[in-house]
């Protein structure tokens, strides 16, 4: 798989995907504090202080590095940041890239996930060279499921994991591959 040192914002019709900067947090911690929003989300933190952090971090990162890279997704148009989406390759299996998505209540059932999900394995393909690219969620974030079908994936599997309290939960795994993404 290849690195992307000199990224370029991704373009798509109505959006905008570029590096995140630490001026969006304020904007992030707010959506991503919504309860609607968290409540299938496993990130540590979603307080101010946090998503600066986070995204301090992810600005050392090339695109294609080991380690999570966030792109802000703002509207075309107005510049508004409505969401975030993210990618890194999958630990130990060479040419898998993982990626993740959040959009503010806002802007959900507008199709902008989709549109911005399709781009990012757009990317992954042509840019950083994967061969296949995955998304997990919880089992119960049907909205989460229809964006990562709507943008091409297919669901691999639905597993159980456990926290560290006993509690369980349930995921999926969706995927798709260069082959059918070149068939589709």
């Amino acid at each position: 798989m290849r690195t992307d040192p000199s990224f370029r914002p991704i373009e798509t019709a109505r959006l905008v995907l570029r590096r995140s900067r630490v001026e969006d947090a304020e904007t992030i911690a707010g959506y991503r504090s919504d309860p609607e929003v968290s409540r299938y989300q496993g990130w540590e933190r979603t307080d101010l202080e946090g998503v600066q952090a986070s995204i301090g971090e992810m600005a050392e990162l090339v695109p294609g590095e080991p380690g999570w890279v966030q792109f802000s997704v703002e509207e075309r148009g107005s510049g508004t940041l409505i969401g975030d989406v993210g990618l890194s390759p999958a630990e130990d299996e060479p040419d898998v890239v993982k990626l993740g998505y959040t959009m503010a209540p806002s802007a959900q059932g507008k199709g902008y996930a989709t549109e911005a999900v399709a781009a990012l394995v757009d990317y992954a393909f042509d840019t950083l060279g994967a061969d296949v690219v995955r998304a997990y969620a919880s089992a119960e974030n049907l909205p989460s499921h229809r964006v990562a079908e709507k943008a091409g994936l297919r669901l691999i599997e639905t597993f159980q994991g456990r926290e560290d309290d006993g509690t369980t939960w349930r995921g999926v795994r969706y995927e798709i591959g260069r082959d059918e993404r070149s068939a589709g």
